[in-house]
C-alpha cells in the first residue's frame, strides 16, 4: 500500500509539473489576444480628433513677379521718336530740360541765321537789279561787296545750325542708349574683388636653344612661342 500511494503521489507531482506551465503561459496568451484585437479595432475605427502633428502646406496665393528687363534699344526708340523720353524711360528726368535747351537753342539760332541771310540775300538782288526805283534798307552802310559777304557768312551760320541741332538730337538718343546699357550695372561704393590662386596647366610649343661658353658650362635657354597646343 505505501508503494502504490509513492506512485500516485509521483504520478501527481508529474502531472502538476505538466498542468503548471499550461496554467501559467494560457493568461498571458489570452491578454496578448485582447491587445491584439484592440489595436485591430482602433485601426478599423476613424479618428475623429484632428491630427495636428500633420503638415499642411498652403500654397502660395503671391505670384512671383518677373523681373523688369531696361532695353536699350526702347530707350534709343523713345528718344529718337520724342526727345527727352527716352530719358525718362531712364528715370533721369533732370536730363530733359538739358536735352530741350540743347534743341531749342540751335533752332533759335537756325531761325535767326536764316532770317538774316534772306534779309542781306534779298538786299544783294535788290542792289544789282539795275532798277532806280528798287532801293535796299542797306544803302549808305555796307557796300556791294559787304552785302555779298554778310549772305555767304549767314549761309554758312544756316549750316552750321543744321549741324549742331543734328548732334544735339543725336547726343540725345546716344545719351538715352548708352545710360539704359548701365542701368543694370552695380555702381554702388560697396564693391570687392577678390583673387584666388588658380593652377594653369597649358602646354604651348616652344623652342629649345644650347650653347656652351668657354667649352665647360652649358646654359638652357627656352624661348617660348605664342602659339598652344
Amino acid at each position: 500500500m505505501a508503494k502504490q500511494s509513492g506512485n500516485r503521489f509521483s504520478y501527481l507531482l508529474r502531472l502538476c509539473l505538466l498542468v503548471l506551465p499550461v496554467i501559467i503561459c494560457l493568461p498571458v496568451t489570452l491578454l496578448a489576444q485582447d491587445s491584439t484585437k484592440a489595436a485591430y479595432l482602433r485601426k478599423q475605427q476613424p479618428d475623429s480628433r484632428k491630427d495636428t502633428t500633420e503638415l499642411y502646406v498652403k500654397r502660395d496665393s503671391v505670384k512671383p513677379v518677373a523681373p523688369t528687363i531696361h532695353s536699350p534699344r526702347k530707350a534709343a526708340f523713345y528718344s529718337a521718336v520724342l526727345p527727352g523720353l527716352g530719358q525718362a524711360y531712364n528715370r533721369q528726368y533732370w536730363k530733359i530740360p538739358l536735352v530741350y535747351a540743347a534743341l531749342g537753342i540751335t533752332t533759335g539760332t537756325f531761325i535767326i541765321n536764316m532770317d538774316n541771310y534772306r534779309t542781306f540775300r534779298n538786299a544783294y538782288r535788290i542792289r544789282l537789279d539795275g532798277n532806280a526805283d528798287t532801293v535796299d534798307d542797306y544803302v549808305g552802310l555796307y557796300s556791294d561787296n559787304g552785302l555779298k559777304f554778310l549772305r555767304d557768312a549767314y549761309r554758312e551760320y544756316v549750316d552750321y545750325s543744321v549741324l549742331v541741332f543734328v548732334l544735339a538730337y543725336g547726343l540725345n538718343i546716344v545719351d538715352a542708349t548708352v545710360f539704359a546699357h548701365l542701368k543694370d550695372f552695380n555702381m554702388s561704393d560697396d564693391l570687392s574683388m577678390k583673387i584666388v590662386p588658380t593652377v594653369i596647366n597649358n602646354q604651348a610649343l616652344g623652342l629649345s636653344l644650347r650653347f656652351s661658353i668657354g667649352g665647360k658650362k652649358k646654359y638652357n635657354n627656352q624661348i617660348a612661342l605664342g602659339n598652344k597646343w
